[in-house]
């Protein structure tokens, strides 16, 4: 081997094998194999050229996950091969640890090609680490975090390296976050790869050679976790399951936010939110920017701009607005300045290789940074944004924190990091720095607002990161195909774990229009994070900056945003409860369907919400595809079969959204605010199919924890019809007592004129409302029915006219 040393180079013949517990090593003369057995679907491979593994650690597994201990699994050996099976899935390794991978059916899912080897890298040491598959006819990738190109990955050579990309393009490779996890799908059969490297990693999805995917790193572990699904929604679960689930947010979370580069003096926030409620135009956040501090320092405000911080914050609350600051992670050189001072004092900053601090140029200056790889690090960052946070603030907004520098991209490689314990340059640290900042950063605002839930958001982060915060697609522009990359970026963060996503609505670089402002809110409507940023070098585009009809048609869009509040929280609690994907792209509804694998635009929130944004200036509609089935349009009712493309049109107050047949969708009333008053009737609309189909409503207290002690309910409403009658049964599980008494039903959609109802016995008339409040149906608002029940029943019956049946 040493001949080769400066060459690719390949493990020899396997030697023998032995099993610990459920990991399965395989000795060849100098290299080792250890593939662990997970769960039944789930297996880890860990490859060390050198036949000695490094320290197992990572910072993207979840604490709290647990391989199952009580998983059957078993090795053979048939002739020159190794055969690992479990209940679910076969590996077959040969003597020269090539894998190939099979379902119980005995059908291919995936093959190595080279599979594992390694090249010494001369100037760092270690070895670049590689791994080779063969790519199946027709597959299909999925994935893999922060990318703008196109949804499918076939075809593409992408990396994960954390930098910030002012200004990025479609093409811009690589982006602020880092999540080396992708999705392969054929034949029906889908799996996932997340590969659990922090270095600088590739991934080549037959760019190079069309028939074989790579993917490789300049240095540790070649360490992966193979996933089998066989369905991709199987393969999102058990990867978040993996990596961890993020707490229910605040229900206001999910409301508007409204942020710039920067709101201040304390009179420019205030006439803001002035605006806000005079105007009648819903939000419950408004953030602050850099501009809020003493001259950039952290954990600061400056004075002049804010005399009073927590009595602004605290009229911003009396009036529904919670305040959200940011931070960022350079701390200012200055010898008054004490949070430099503190750190410097404890030894917190990052050093170079030699011993010097580690100093780089950030909007303070020049700074030094926290090393938020080491434990000491973030609990001292963590008592900062506690006593900071105290002020009344309810979220916090982490930047910069890829890292990234004024003068260079980035931290010199020979920084050096504690990486808890298991020391290490910045080559290994750099994907995960910005995570373990926005970590420290949610553990001292949680502790800060305990018994409330906190906010954090971060722009960069690793696998994981969804545990710690929500995040957002960086610096976009003001056009077009930024709304375009933002609705790919959103779908492909949601199925790599980040399910909290969002963009900055409108762009934030550039002059926006008003036409370009509607159709981006109108796609923010189903994206969980809900926020118009732009920067101040360029005109404002608050809600009401272009006049009519944009000002009309973008409060209608908030305005559904916040009728739709119990649907998006539902979803919220089905991605925290198993890890289901909040946006969802249409093959992860029908993988079975080809049309779905390069179909990008279309994305649904949760099951039952499907929309395709108008990404065009001019555009009165557009084709799409929707998943085969039944589908109304929301604004509309009008019904259509899907699995096939069609036209939608979309006047500029709407936008083509469409309801799943059979789906009961909750509607709260419109608020200037979460909480801002009682909800006495909670709306259902009832979208007629002949079924059976359930749909869900999670309700708690919106914040405080009490959740996690059980105060909370499921509710479970199954609607069956026969074309002459419906039943709709309705399934609880839990506690939480919601504060509005009744449901009311509006039924759309039916075929029959609905007249009388029974609910658990008791009986009751429908009568007919059109969706505009009137008693007559047009052509384009077909008749409504509608009729109020207890929130409590277990069956109701709805019957027609006597004398149409």
């Amino acid at each position: 081997m040493d001949a080769n040393r400066h060459g690719k180079r390949a493990p020899q013949l396997v030697q023998r094998w032995e099993r610990q517990e459920n990991r399965f090593i395989l000795y060849c003369a100098e290299t080792v194999l250890e593939i662990s057995v997970i769960s039944p679907e789930i297996l880890r491979f860990r490859f060390a050229p050198e036949g000695r593994f490094d320290a197992d650690f990572s910072y993207a597994i979840d604490p709290a996950f647990k391989p199952d201990p009580q998983v059957r699994a078993f090795m053979t050996s048939v002739g020159d091969e190794y055969q690992l099976e479990t209940d679910q899935i076969r590996c077959v390794i040969n003597r020269t640890l090539h894998c190939s991978m099979y379902n119980k059916a005995g059908v291919l899912i995936s093959q190595d090609e080279r599979g594992f080897y390694w090249q010494t890298h001369e100037e760092y040491g270690g070895n670049v680490v590689f791994c080779s598959k063969k790519i199946s006819e027709q597959e299909n990738f999925f994935g893999l975090g922060d990318k703008p190109d196109r949804s499918n990955l076939r075809g593409l050579r992408l990396e994960n390296w954390g930098s910030d990309m002012y200004g990025f393009e479609r093409t811009t490779d690589p982006l602020y976050k880092n999540i080396p996890f992708f999705y392969g799908l054929h034949h029906s059969l889908a799996y996932g790869i997340f590969f659990d490297n922090t270095f600088r990693t590739r991934f080549d999805f037959g760019y190079e050679r069309g028939d074989v995917c790579t993917f490789w790193a300049k240095g540790g572990e070649m360490n992966y976790y193979f996933i089998y699904g066989p369905e991709l929604l199987n393969v999102a679960e058990r990867y978040v399951h993996l990596t961890g689930r993020p707490e229910l947010p605040p229900l206001w979370a999910l409301g508007y936010h409204q942020s710039r580069w920067s709101y201040y003096p304390e009179s420019a926030v205030q006439q803001l939110a002035a605006e806000f409620r005079t105007r009648r135009i819903p939000c419950d956040s408004i953030h602050l920017d850099i501009d809020h501090m003493d001259g950039f320092r952290c954990f600061t405000w400056d004075k002049e701009r804010f005399p009073d911080p927590r009595r602004m914050i605290a009229e911003l609350l009396a009036d529904g607005f919670k305040a959200v600051t940011i931070l960022d992670p350079g701390i200012k050189i200055d010898r008054n300045y004490a949070i430099h001072q503190e750190a410097l004092e404890k030894g917190l900053f990052c050093r170079r290789a030699d011993g010097p601090l580690m100093q780089g140029d950030a909007w303070p200056g020049a700074c030094h940074f926290p090393d938020f790889t080491d434990p000491r690090a973030r609990e001292w960052w963590a008592e900062k944004v506690e006593e900071y946070a105290s002020a009344g603030i309810r979220g916090i907004w982490n930047d910069m924190n890829e890292p990234s520098l004024m003068e260079r991209r980035t931290f010199p490689n020979d920084t050096r990091h504690n990486y808890d314990g298991h020391r290490c340059s910045h080559r290994k640290a750099h994907n995960v720095y910005g995570m373990q900042m926005a970590r420290a950063t949610h553990a001292g605002l949680k502790k800060t607002i305990f018994p409330r839930r906190p906010f954090s958001l971060t722009r960069t982060g690793y696998a994981g990161m969804q545990r710690y915060a929500a995040t957002w697609t960086g610096d976009n522009l003001s056009t077009w195909g930024h709304l375009w990359m933002a609705n790919i970026q959103c779908q492909r963060m949601s199925i790599s774990g980040l399910a909290f996503v969002g963009s900055d609505i409108g762009g934030f670089i550039g002059d926006c229009s008003g036409e370009l402002l509607t159709r981006w809110t109108q796609l923010a409507v189903l994206h969980p994070f809900f926020r118009n940023h732009s920067s101040g070098d360029h005109a404002g585009q608050e809600p009401w900056t272009f006049g009519m009809p944009y000002t009309a048609a973008i409060k209608k869009a908030i305005e559904l945003r916040y009728q739709l509040l119990p649907y998006i929280y539902t979803a919220f609690w089905r991605h925290t409860s198993s890890g289901t994907p909040m946006i969802l792209p249409l093959v992860f509804h029908d993988q079975h369907d080809p049309e779905t694998y390069y179909r990008m635009e279309e994305f649904s929130l949760g099951f039952d919400l499907v929309s395709c944004p108008i990404a065009a200036p001019g555009a009165k509609g557009r084709f799409m595809y929707l998943p085969k089935g039944k589908w109304y349009n929301y604004f509309t009712r009008e019904c259509v079969e899907g699995g096939k493309e069609f036209w939608a049109e979309a006047a500029l107050d709407t936008f083509p959204l469409w309801v799943r047949a059979g789906c009961i969708l909750p509607h709260y009333p419109v608020m200037q605010y979460v909480g801002e008053s009682e909800i006495e009737v909670l709306d259902m609309h009832v979208f007629y199919s002949t079924g059976p189909y359930t749909s869900q409503l999670y309700e708690d207290a919106g914040d405080y924890y009490d959740h996690e002690q059980g105060n909370f309910m499921v509710r479970s409403f199954t609607l069956r019809s026969d074309g002459k009658s419906a039943d709709i049964q309705q399934l609880k599980s839990g506690r939480f007592n919601s504060e509005y008494g009744k449901f009311r039903f509006l039924l759309h959609g039916f075929p029959f004129v609905p007249a009388t109802g029974e609910a658990d016995g008791e009986k009751f008339r429908i009568k007919k409302l059109n969706g505009n409040g009137t008693t007559t149906p047009t052509v384009k608002q077909p008749q409504v029915y509608v009729f109020e029940t207890d929130k409590n029943f277990d069956e109701l019956h709805i019957e027609a006219a006597a004398e149409l049946v």
